[in-house]
């Protein structure tokens, strides 16, 4: 590590990539190094984890370590950061030189033993300067590099205290920001996350799609940082019961069949259940069989945004009960105004997480969110029968929790508030085929609660920097639309709120901070709010109909 020590005296922020990497022995290094550097960011490949990106959250903040499962070119092509050193070990062929010199810091170590000469020739090639016969050599490439980010100016005021706002201000804090949390209503999860419960699984697909990925990475995300708040069923109201969706016909169930039997998901992620099995399990009817996620399971979004919150400490400030706000950009600042034109809360950074809310302000109301009525119906738990974890389909049930189920939940396109004795009717049909018992819930009481769900047309998030759409011009590359200065979202969250706040904050914050990111570029990309400038701008130039 003397080399190491070194290289990163003094520095703000340090990133190393590994192809194998004792990352205990690194940090030890790191914490008795008194000129260590303010952050040490790790990214490291890990063959025993589920392809893609694994962020794994660290006790102390201003540490990172990033698990890659995935062969060294295609994760050196996804890798958001620019290495300041690189240990190379058991390295075969010459592939992976053209694309670590991409993305490598001007200056940045390599620490590479065993080497063959061809591999030495390939990484002289694109800038490495070897030191001697050692496998030790410096990139002095004079390609140019993209500049890192400056440090920025930790002050930042995030708008909307659901789970995707609490979520921002605990990556934030986490951070050393200082923190404003301005919110419409007296109290946080006033809105969408104000339901008793949300289930929490990952998505399944015969292709892993993006969707399947983005959310596998966010399902494990949320379970590592839930745990680290504290865990669910102590710090977080709820239950990892489990939770068992179960397939719609014998079609679906032949193709999750065929997904099981490829041998890809570890049974403490995913684990097929044919029908004797799927039954004794739920002690219910399974016809076609069904998913076991047993990592799943159920948990109130409040009481997340309440530990998030907590874990925030002095550097969060709360102006609640603020009502409505517009913004406006003076000296490099953001201002937030009330109704009445009050400044409430002002800062260079600001992060809309207010859901719908964002179509209301000028800068954001470009955006393609629309808003989906939800309505979840509340039923007594002695009418319904006793389940063990939580049971879905194309709807969904808890187990009881003090007594109350959870069924649901309604979409609907219209804006209405209130309970809708129709839509308690739809949710207890949608129950009653679930459980397979058509006198459940009988004569049960109008009860429950309605949410607006914030959706974007492909059905992701909204993550990062907010493009100008009136300044977009003739932009082809999402590199290149113009953004709002110090102006980021976090929405679009739909139905999976609960697990896509967690590493969706990480990720912004990791954006504002320089650091390497939690998930792949590809993915990154599918988050990127600039998709629509792109997408409505190749809209615009669609042939008028009868043209083609």
């Amino acid at each position: 590590m003397i080399g190491l020590r070194a290289h990163w005296r003094g520095r703000e922020r340090y990133t190393v990539f590994a192809t194998s990497c004792d990352a205990g022995a690194l940090q030890d290094a790191w914490r008795g190094d008194a000129d260590r550097p303010a952050r040490l960011h790790i990214v490291a490949l890990a063959p025993d984890l589920q392809p893609g990106f694994h962020r794994i959250p660290q006790a102390d903040p201003r540490l990172t370590l990033t698990s890659v499962c995935a062969p060294l070119e295609e994760a050196l092509a996804q890798l958001g950061a620019q290495p300041d050193a690189v240990f190379l070990e058991g390295v075969t062929g010459t592939a992976f030189a053209r694309p670590l010199a991409r993305i490598v810091a001007l200056g940045a170590r390599l620490f590479a033993d065993g080497l063959d000469a061809e591999q030495r020739a390939a990484l002289q090639a694109q800038g490495f300067v070897f030191e001697g016969e050692s496998g030790h050599a410096v990139f002095a490439s004079r390609k140019p590099r993209l500049p890192m980010p400056p440090t920025p100016e930790r002050r930042a005021i995030v708008v909307g205290a659901g789970l995707a706002g609490s979520a921002a201000c605990a990556a934030l804090c986490a951070r050393g920001w200082d923190v404003t949390l301005v919110e419409r209503h007296p109290e946080p999860a006033m809105e969408a996350s104000g339901n008793l419960a949300g289930i929490f699984m990952p998505l399944l697909s015969r292709d892993d799609n993006i969707p399947t990925r983005l959310t596998r990475a966010a399902y494990l995300y949320a379970l590592r940082a839930w745990e680290q708040l504290g865990g669910i069923g102590r710090a977080i109201e709820g239950d990892a019961c489990g939770v068992l969706q179960l397939a719609r016909d014998a079609d679906h169930a032949a193709v999750s069949r065929a997904i099981a039997q490829e041998g890809r998901l570890p049974p403490a992620f995913a684990r097929w259940l044919e029908r004797p099995e799927a039954e004794r399990l739920l002690g219910l009817p399974a016809p076609d069989g069904g998913w076991l996620f047993p990592q799943g399971g159920w948990a109130r979004p409040g009481s997340v945004c309440a530990a998030m919150l907590d874990a925030c400490g002095a550097r969060l400030t709360r102006r609640f009960g603020i009502g409505s706000i517009g913004l406006e950009r003076v000296d490099g600042a953001w201002l937030v105004r009330d109704g009445e034109g009050k400044v409430v809360a002002q800062a260079p950074t600001v992060v809309l997480a207010n859901g719908v809310g964002a179509r209301g302000l000028a800068q954001s109301a470009d955006l393609p969110l629309a808003s989906l009525r939800g309505q979840v119906t509340h039923l007594d738990g002695a009418s319904l029968p006793a389940l063990p974890l939580v049971l879905c389909r194309e709807a969904y049930l808890t187990p009881a929790a003090n007594g109350v189920a959870c069924a649901g939940a309604t979409y609907d396109l219209d804006g209405d508030p209130l309970l809708r004795e129709e839509s308690q009717a739809e949710n207890i049909e949608r129950l009653r085929n679930l459980v397979s018992d058509p006198a459940a819930a009988e004569g049960a009481a109008l009860a429950g609660r309605v949410g607006f769900r914030c959706v974007a047309p492909d059905r992701l998030p909204l993550v990062g920097r907010l493009p100008d759409f009136a300044a977009a011009g003739s932009t082809e590359r999402l590199r290149d639309v113009p953004r709002h200065p110090g102006l980021l979202g976090l929405l679009g969250y739909a139905s999976r709120g609960l697990i896509w706040a967690p590493l969706a904050a990480e990720l912004l914050a990791a954006q504002l901070e320089g650091e390497p990111l939690p998930l792949e570029m590809a993915l990154v990309d599918a988050l990127d709010p600039a998709r629509f400038v792109l997408r409505a701008r190749r809209g615009s130039r669609a042939p008028a109909p009868g043209l083609l």
